[in-house]
């Protein structure tokens, strides 16, 4: 009985149906845990100490991140199959939601496990062991397979703040909390435990699509995902109602957060203005948006929204866009089921079916060194079938598409470290990259 759970907890991970193993093709395109290390050989490098600031200033805004048309003016490779080969051999993870790399200089990476901790090792492939640096587990809620501790971003000025930021699932109400902590004084590879300050707090009116997405943007601010609040459907109209905030990406200013105000709305917001609309909003319109980021070299946002029994998207995420959830499901009518009123909506930029998987994952573009014909691709992939395709998009319409590979894992997350190397992570098993078939 417990193995059977534990199958069906992983099949229904983010995803309201089920994988169906397909034929090896691209997406359609649109017309326009627990660590298990052995015995340690890679000591954590020590970061220096610097002196914190009590309260730092309000941030200036920046100018909205503006995409341009390509990220180089070369031509790339044309993009080739791949295969996976595991990154950190040494290290397994359980349940395993987040790698992010700050770029403090210390050559560390840290990981999230879905229970609520968050772990660290050295840039090192032969880590053997990753170390706790914050356990949270006592606040966390895990009473839906889809949630837990789903988010990690660290604060630009890191290395001189100390301060990082959490998404996690909570219970008694059933809510989810972004926080900031903040690394310890006397140890820079542990967190205080202490240090929580609660920015946000947002009711959840079920336990899946929590979103969960933490990415400090271009401009400096703070950019989190949420997903339309649950159920089947969406049958509160979240994704359609500017008046909350589920259903969409926001955007807000984190700097300077002091009690009792945690945070600003950035000015150029698109609804600021709005009347009746919530000034956080960045876009709206998606129903679960598992995985956004931004392209180093365009500043261009990329998401990932799971789709409800049809469809699984890919967008291009605009200031102001409606993407459309719930009158559509990716490319189709959703509510009603024909002729809906697509009018002012943003299309998405690939969608694929129920050959392809059940719950997609967003990944990157890849502007790392080492895979010359993914330069400039974007990166994503499918939680249930594994699959992971790239495609190029010349900020109007996309120019090449491919599965890149077939890999069989059970893909939570992509990940980028400073140097831009991706990796992926699989639900119970580690971490994995892209290698060249036939390469070394």
């Amino acid at each position: 009985m417990a193995l059977f759970v534990a199958l069906a907890a992983i099949l229904t991970f983010l995803t309201a149906g089920c994988s169906v193993r397909g034929p090896a093709s691209p997406p359609s395109l649109q017309a326009t845990p627990t660590s298990t290390p052995t015995a340690a050989q890679s000591p954590l490098p020590t970061p220096t100490l610097t002196p914190r600031p009590t309260s730092p200033p309000p941030r200036t805004p920046s100018p909205t991140p503006t995409p341009t048309a390509s990220g180089t003016s070369a031509s790339p490779q044309p993009l080739r199959a791949m295969r996976v080969e595991r990154a950190f051999p040494a290290l397994t993870f359980l349940r395993i939601t987040n790698l992010v790399q700050p770029d403090d200089g210390s050559k560390r990476i840290f990981v999230t496990e879905q229970p609520g901790r968050i772990l660290v090792f050295p840039d090192n492939q032969g880590a053997a062991q990753a170390q706790v640096f914050l356990d949270i587990r006592s606040k966390v809620s895990e009473a839906h397979n889809e949630e837990g501790l789903l988010g990690l971003a660290f604060a630009p000025a890191f290395s001189s703040s100390g301060h990082f930021y959490v998404y996690y699932s909570a219970a008694n109400p059933r809510r989810s909390i972004l926080s900031r902590f903040t690394v310890s004084q006397a140890d820079p590879n542990m967190a205080d435990p202490t240090s929580e300050l609660i920015i946000m707090e947002i009711p959840q009116p079920f336990g899946n699509h929590n979103g969960g997405q933490l990415v400090f943007g271009p401009d400096g601010f703070l950019y989190i995902g949420l997903g339309d609040g649950g159920g089947s459907g969406d049958p509160s109209g979240n994704g359609q109602n500017l008046g909350t905030l589920l259903g969409a990406i926001l955007r807000i200013d984190v700097s300077g957060a002091l009690p009792p105000q945690t945070y600003r709305i950035p000015p150029d917001n698109p609804f600021v203005n709005v009347a009746g609309a919530r000034g956080e909003i960045w876009a709206y319109g998606l129903r679960n948006p598992w995985r956004f980021s931004f392209d180093r070299a365009t500043g261009r946002m990329w998401a990932a929204d799971v789709g409800q029994n049809r469809q699984e998207e890919t967008d291009i995420i605009m200031k102001g866009g409606n993407y459309g959830w719930n009158k559509m499901e990716g490319s189709l009518c959703f509510s009603p089921p024909t002729g809906c009123n697509t009018a002012g909506l943003e299309m998405p930029v690939a969608v694929y079916g129920r050959d392809d998987g059940c719950s997609v994952t967003g990944g990157f573009v890849y502007r790392g060194p080492g895979l010359p014909s993914l330069q400039g691709a974007y990166v994503y992939g499918d939680f249930c079938s594994g699959k992971i395709w790239g495609l190029r998009h010349d900020g109007r319409s996309v120019t090449e598409h491919l599965l890149l590979v077939d890999s069989n894992l059970s893909i939570t997350s992509f990940a980028q470290d400073v140097a831009s190397n991706l990796y992926i992570l699989s639900r119970n098993e580690g971490i994995y990259r892209l290698a060249p078939v036939g390469g070394p």
